[in-house]
């Protein structure tokens, strides 16, 4: 494991007029971890990402990702630096197919100019097969690629999760940002989400930050856990600490935390 973390947050935040959305939150994940970000609803996880991925400007504090500031970098440039994520709310192109879905974020990497595109050159043909060939190759590993061809609407709710998945990989980055991967599954499709997250954590050797509110999800497969209430860290830990922290009880309001909710 490096010695320097993958991802700093010192003192981060976020105010909207007079409301300080998040404050002063401070995290360290090193390369390879699995880490869950959790709390009650409204406790300011999804800002915490829209911070972490340029989509918000801190107004305090400071994101290294690397060793490099962040802050104030465009969603498309924090994407190229190595950090893609999906959402709370899936978003897909619905009316493209599986496959261009993928392919979608093989050309923000793509290899050939746009040149080579407009002029039909045989770097354009052979970058658009490598594109393809991996994007099928993604599409595999998430038990798609027989439905590559199918609009991403037509897909049940837990398939468009896992391609959702699949099209942050096709990016390419070294920390991925998972915002309630398994929201709407059923037990069945959470635990076989479960078994994928670690899958692709050690086959594309990816670190991954993940907001949850299945605690049988995060507890068992985060290695540390933090959590924010009310826009602010109130612990962090090991699944057994956060168990058991009085303060995540109490912002749980009796709420289950243990692993068997």
């Amino acid at each position: 494991m490096a010695d320097k973390p993958l991802l700093q947050v010192r003192k981060a935040g976020i105010q909207f007029g007079g409301l300080k959305a998040v404050s002063e939150v401070n995290m360290e994940i090193n390369q390879g971890e699995l880490i869950g970000l959790i709390g009650p609803n409204g406790a300011g996880k999804t800002t915490c990402f829209n911070l972490l991925t340029g989509v918000y400007v801190p107004t305090e504090g400071d994101i290294l990702f690397n060793g490099e500031r962040l802050n104030g970098l465009p969603p498309y440039k924090v994407t190229r630096k190595g950090i893609a994520r999906t959402f709370q709310n899936i978003r897909l192109f619905s009316e493209l197919s599986v496959l261009d879905n993928v392919k979608v974020a093989y050309h923000s990497l793509a290899k050939h100019s746009i040149l080579s595109s407009v002029f039909r050159l045989p770097s354009h043909f052979s970058g658009e097969k490598e594109m393809e060939e991996k994007s099928i190759e993604f599409l595999k590993i998430f038990q798609l690629d027989k439905l590559k061809d199918e609009k991403a609407k037509n897909l049940p709710y837990g398939q468009q999760r896992r391609l959702e998945i699949a099209r942050a990989l096709a990016a390419g980055p070294k920390l991925l940002l998972l915002d309630e991967p398994a929201a709407g599954m059923n037990p069945q499709e959470t635990h076989e989400l479960m078994e994928l997250i670690a899958f692709i954590r050690n086959q594309f050797d990816l670190t991954i930050l993940l907001i949850e509110h299945d605690m049988k999800l995060v507890m068992g497969i985060c290695e540390r856990i933090y959590v924010l209430d009310h826009g602010q860290l109130i612990a962090e830990g090991t699944p057994e600490v956060i168990r058991n922290h009085p303060k995540v009880i109490e912002a749980y309001l009796g709420e289950e935390v243990a692993g068997d909710a």
